[in-house]
């Protein structure tokens, strides 16, 4: 049975980063009883919550036709954004999904020197440019997708016209895999993309969690774009953090992949995994305990801002890793139960997670084909999004990674690369900065 690549070492945060904590603190009135007060009201809160998304499982996670995407109700969009994840059925016709998945296969067969891993049995490929790939970032229904999640989002007053446009997709380029079966897959336990530490340390990313840090926390909004169009996700240059904004993550389906079959887990409920990891660096268990009722009591937790210590958030060669809740430094999350599954997905098929989603890829894959992905996020129109398009069409042009990727390998002169001729349409284009025009 193969493993998949080794974890990276994770260190302690920095000492410097109690003066962080104490600078936040001084940042809000009334910092410390708000808080606590705030803390207390979310603890009963999951303790409701998780108790319902254990026992749904994976139907907690909405699943819609990409025919319907224009006559959902108001209800139904609620319980997306609510939830923040969602299974959007036949975006692609499966028989043009399978062929893309064979097209992968002869692609990564026929280019033996591809990146990828386990490098005895590559599966996560360091591949980007494959025609299939191109071919998918441009099908008009995925930009159509791509642009009905990014209205999900809205603008408030302040925000000038050209600086964003959430009517406009951008392609982000990003990897695909070919998970076999039998695989233990470790390198992706709970977790939270698009920025670490930042979310503190960054005062523009900062923003965006005011009404939590402030005690208002049922007044936080995640799709209140106005902080996150100029937030620093990456202040450290950090390989494999993504630079740009992105609304949801997502990955189209090659093949039929269920439960346990080495699909995505998510924590279903944004708003509630937002205000906990936010808070959490603020408050500590007065007495470490083994006995879950005990040390989840909420008499048990007390404010303190004199630690380092940002729970799941880790040093890691040049910049942060996280975060990383488990269910040792984000108990009230109890992951081991709410971690939930994806419901089944078929070719053609796309899974969407919100940029703030605690997400996760199941360790196991206990079925009989290759479970095999291409990641496709939703991003819109920004100025800071398009200025990384056009670096990112360079990268294209050249055959070499993205500029927020490691430059593995070249795959300039692979045969079944891509090239600007499979982009067809003029809003695809647009979308990878052959025609960026002005919002």
């Amino acid at each position: 049975m193969s493993k998949s690549a080794p974890a990276p070492e994770l260190g302690p945060c920095p000492p410097r980063f109690t003066d962080l904590k104490k600078e936040i603190a001084e940042s809000y009135p009334d910092f410390q009883e708000r808080a606590t007060k705030a803390w207390n009201e979310l603890l009963g809160e999951l303790k409701t919550t998780t108790d319902s998304i254990s026992q749904q499982g994976s139907e907690a996670v909405p699943q819609v036709e990409f025919t319907d995407l224009q006559s959902l109700s108001q209800d139904q969009i609620d319980a997306i954004k609510r939830k923040g994840c969602v299974v959007i059925r036949n975006v692609v016709d499966d028989a043009e999904a399978k062929l893309w998945k064979d097209d992968l296969q002869e692609y990564v067969t026929t280019n033996s020197e591809v990146y990828g891993f386990p490098e005895n049995d590559k599966q996560f490929f360091h591949a980007y440019w494959t025609k299939s790939q191109v071919r998918a970032r441009a099908h008009p229904n995925v930009l159509a997708v791509s642009t009905w999640l990014n209205n999900m989002y809205h603008i408030k007053t302040g925000v000038k016209a050209d600086e964003v446009d959430l009517s406009k997709p951008l392609s982000y380029a990003d990897r695909f895999r070919i998970r076999h079966p039998g695989n233990q897959w470790n390198a992706h336990p709970p977790h939270v993309d698009g920025g670490a530490i930042e979310r503190w340390e960054d005062k523009t990313f900062r923003t965006c969690f005011a009404d939590i840090l402030s005690g208002n926390w049922r007044q936080h909004d995640p799709y209140d774009l106005e902080g996150r169009i100029n937030a620093r996700s990456s202040m450290y240059g950090r390989e494999n953090q993504s630079s740009i904004f992105r609304t949801y993550q997502g990955w189209l389906a090659l093949s039929e992949t269920a439960p346990h079959e080495g699909t995505l887990k998510v924590f279903p409920d944004v708003l509630l995994s937002n205000t906990y990891t936010i808070l959490r660096p603020f408050f500590r268990p007065k007495v470490e305990s083994d006995n879950e009722e005990e040390l989840l009591e909420p008499s048990n937790w007390e404010y303190d801002i004199s630690s380092p210590d940002f729970p799941g958030i880790y040093s890691i060669g040049r910049g942060f890793a996280g975060p990383r809740p488990n269910t040792k430094t984000h108990p009230h999350m109890r992951l081991d139960e709410t971690m939930v599954s994806v419901p089944k997905v078929y070719p053609g098929d796309m899974v969407f997670w919100h940029c703030d989603l605690v997400h996760a890829v199941e360790v196991e894959h206990v079925g009989n084909g290759d479970s095999c992905v291409m990641y496709i996020p939703a991003v819109p129109y920004t100025a800071q999004n398009a200025a990384y398009i056009q670096r990112q069409k360079e990268s294209f042009l050249q055959g070499i990674p993205p500029p927020d990727f490691p430059v593995f390998k070249s795959e300039s002169g692979f045969k079944g690369i891509g090239t600007p001729d499979d982009i067809k349409e003029p809003v695809a284009k647009n979308a990878m900065g052959f025609q960026i025009e002005v919002a």
